[in-house]
Formats: C-alpha cells, sequence, structure tokens
C-alpha cells in the first residue's frame, strides 16, 4: 500500500508537477471509498463558493482559488466537467481529488458530463493520459472514480445545484436519492462487498441531470439538440421549486460569454468558470459566492496571466462543439 502525504501531494500539485501513477491510484481508491457515503443528494450549509466547468484549465483554477480564497479557507462547490478540452485535465483533477480527500467537509465534486469514459475517449483526457503517463492507467483510476461521485448538491435547504438540469421523471429530490449511482452487494459467509460501477447512461434521470439545458424560449421539457437530456423552460423550473420548497436553481454546462447567465425572474443561475474557453473563445468567467443568508454574488474574472505562454505553445486543438 503507498503511504499517501496529502499535504506533499498538493505541493506538488499547486507547482504543476504531476504525481506518481501508484499514487493516483491510492489518491483514486480513497475517494471512492468517501464519495461510497455521500448520498445523491449532498445537503450543506453556506457560505460557500461555487465554481462551474474548468475543463482542464489548470491555470485559472489557480487563478479561482487566489480570487475566491484557498481551502480550506474558503468552502468550495465544484459543479464537474473538471477534464476534457483543456491541456492541463491530470494536474487539474489530481489538485481537486487530493483537495476532497484533504478538506472532505469543505470540498463538493459533483459528476459532469465529461466526467465519463466515453466522452473523455474523444474530447482529450484519455489522449493525455497516455501522453503523460505512457499508458491508459492513469486515465483508468480516474474514471472509475468518476462513476462515485454525487450527482447533486442542496446548499441550506433552499438552492438546487447540479451540473446540467432537471428531468422529466424527476418531480422530487427523493426521486434523485434512489437512483443507482452504483450498485453494492455483500455475501453471506465472509462479508465482501462488490461494487459495480456506473457509466452516465444514454437517457433517463441520470443523463437528464448532467445534460439538460434551461431555454428561456420554452415553457415545458423540448427535444435537446445535443442528443442527450431536455431542453426546460421557466414553468418547469417553478415546478421543481414549489414542489421542492426552493428558491433556485444553480447549474453549470453552458458556455457563457459574461462568464454566467440569469434566467427565468432569478430562478436560475448558470456559472461559467474556464475563461477563453479552449484558449480561443474570448469569453469571461465567474464563480458564484452564496453567503450567509442566500444571498449571491457572481466574482467575474478574465483568463489567468499564465495562459498566455499556454496559447504560444499549445498544441493544435480542435472544437467541434461547445459543452
Amino acid at each position: 500500500m503507498t503511504v499517501l502525504d496529502l499535504d506533499a501531494c498538493l505541493e506538488k500539485l499547486y507547482k504543476k508537477q504531476l504525481l506518481a501513477e501508484c499514487v493516483l491510484k491510492e489518491i483514486c481508491e480513497r475517494t471512492k471509498e468517501l464519495l461510497m457515503s455521500e448520498s445523491n443528494v449532498v445537503h450543506i450549509s453556506a457560505p460557500v463558493t461555487v465554481v462551474g466547468d474548468i475543463h482542464g484549465q489548470y491555470y485559472d483554477l489557480i487563478e479561482i482559488f487566489r480570487i475566491g480564497g484557498h481551502c480550506p479557507d474558503t468552502n468550495y462547490l465544484f459543479l464537474g466537467d473538471y477534464v476534457d478540452r483543456g491541456l492541463y485535465s491530470i494536474e487539474t483533477i489530481s489538485l481537486l481529488t487530493c483537495l476532497k480527500l484533504r478538506y472532505p467537509d469543505r470540498v463538493q465534486l459533483v459528476r459532469g458530463n465529461h466526467e465519463s469514459r466515453a466522452v473523455t475517449q474523444t474530447y482529450g483526457f484519455y489522449t493525455e493520459c497516455v501522453r503523460k503517463y505512457g499508458s491508459m492507467q492513469v486515465w483508468k483510476y480516474f474514471t472509475d472514480m468518476f462513476d462515485f461521485l454525487t450527482l447533486s448538491v442542496v446548499i441550506d435547504n433552499n438552492i438546487f445545484c447540479v451540473h446540467g438540469g432537471l428531468s422529466p421523471t424527476i418531480h422530487a429530490l427523493d426521486q434523485i436519492k434512489i437512483i443507482d449511482r452504483f450498485k453494492e452487494e455483500k455475501s453471506l459467509g465472509i462479508q465482501w462487498i462488490l461494487i459495480i460501477r456506473k457509466e452516465i447512461p444514454h437517457e433517463g434521470a441520470m443523463a437528464d441531470l448532467v445534460w439538460s439545458d434551461p431555454d428561456p424560449d420554452k415553457e415545458e421539457f423540448a427535444i435537446s439538440a445535443r442528443g442527450a437530456g431536455y431542453t426546460f423552460g421557466k414553468l418547469v423550473v417553478e415546478r421543481f421549486l414549489y414542489i421542492n420548497n426552493m428558491d433556485h436553481i444553480l447549474r453549470a454546462h453552458q458556455l457563457c460569454n459574461a462568464g454566467y447567465q440569469v434566467l427565468f425572474d432569478d430562478k436560475l443561475s448558470t456559472v461559467w468558470s474556464a475563461p477563453n474557453y479552449c484558449y480561443r473563445c474570448g469569453n469571461l468567467a465567474s464563480i458564484l459566492e452564496v453567503g450567509v443568508n442566500g444571498e449571491r454574488f457572481f466574482n467575474v474574472f478574465d483568463a489567468a496571466p499564465e495562459n498566455d505562454r499556454v496559447v504560444e505553445n499549445k498544441e493544435n486543438t480542435q472544437i467541434e462543439y461547445f459543452l
């Protein structure tokens, strides 16, 4: 068993140094054990700073800590899509995973649609793992761990937080809690536990939570052009909030040129935390600071200056779609 010094790991990762493959294996195993105890709906209290998509833009993650505060001084809720697109997915997810292990009550990690084997094989994370470590093993360690990430978080019983959006099959939070995010079995003799890992399905409630988007021109649910999840309108949002006695939905998943977007009479917000997305889109980014009295403040920021070197030296990356 690898001896794991999390503080030493964090010191390396804050310097953008890769951890040894055996260390990452141990980190992922321990993170799975921690995440297994979390519900599909994790309840937390404000104050908390909410972070949207990062997509492997490591320097911008460090910029987030500069402007929002470092752990454990600031509580963080990350809404998924940690990998793919950017050039430093391994450094990004390694840092976030170590922070979750080191400060489990102050760091929350939600699953996004890119935390899956199929998507990461296409949009960069798999290739980055093979290039930096010489095999697919690190990719396998992390994608196995992704299966254990929670699906949603509720802040002060009042703000519902999810990566993508709502589902026509989910009306109440209890319906999210019973989604089979992983399956656990025990033998009758000498006790053992078998975990059957669960990839994000192509359809159904779990897929909708990570893939769906709000549409200001719609009232109800409609087919999504993404090919997964749904679009949903104002009436859907109002109905969900009423049934669950909440005031606001907070999600990520969509590029916002201003860094954030507020819809449906301030009942739903999108937070986007990858500035100059893919090092070429020119957009701003934001983090959302939720105060103890429920007040919400979007802290808007631009790309970290270190990205200038990335743009000059970056590999050829093609953008085929925006998630």
